[in-house]
């Protein structure tokens, strides 16, 4: 059995907003159950798994490979900057002084996943439910576009020497 590369190594970050993690596995009813909140009037989820076929590709498999010392903490940031992003239109539109996110959790996989399985599973608490959509989305797009976490796609027929690491967008 290959050992998972050094830097690819299981990661928490716990802010006041939320939860960032790197794992090799994860349970999404614990995910959801971590950002619940008597206050939420919505959680919104994100599910994120690999699908069975790319660009007419048959997938087998993905890999996640993390620089998780630095991606703990982008995702972090993410999640600090989707908060206040949402806390400010909020303040500003409507005059509230209330933070409307109550709580995030962002969980990304690493290793194998298999077709089927959840890669990324984010999961944010609010008053309402737009806020808490809005945030969902920012929050991936952007843990797509800047979290150091790289994929390597594996297809049917192809010869897994061959297979790529590609950034994660």
């Amino acid at each position: 059995m290959d050992l998972p590369p050094s830097t690819s190594v299981e990661a928490t970050f716990e802010i006041p907003e939320g939860i960032c993690v790197l794992s090799y596995s994860l349970n999404v009813q614990q995910i959801i159950q971590s950002v619940q909140d008597d206050a939420a009037g919505a959680t919104a989820v994100f599910i994120g798994t690999t699908r069975n076929s790319f660009k007419g590709k048959t997938v087998t498999r993905l890999e996640y490979q993390a620089y998780s010392k630095l991606a703990i903490k982008t995702m972090a940031s993410i999640v600090r900057d989707a908060s206040q992003a949402i806390f400010r239109s909020d303040h500003q539109t409507k005059g509230q002084n209330v933070q409307p996110l109550i709580r995030c959790a962002v969980h990304h996989r690493l290793g194998t996943v298999l077709v089927g399985e959840p890669s990324i599973v984010i999961a944010v608490s609010s008053p309402h439910r737009k806020e808490a959509f809005v945030a969902c989305e920012q929050i991936l797009e952007d843990v797509k576009k800047k979290a150091q976490v790289w994929k390597r796609e594996f297809y049917e027929g192809e010869n897994e020497d061959t297979a790529e690491w590609k950034e994660n967008h």
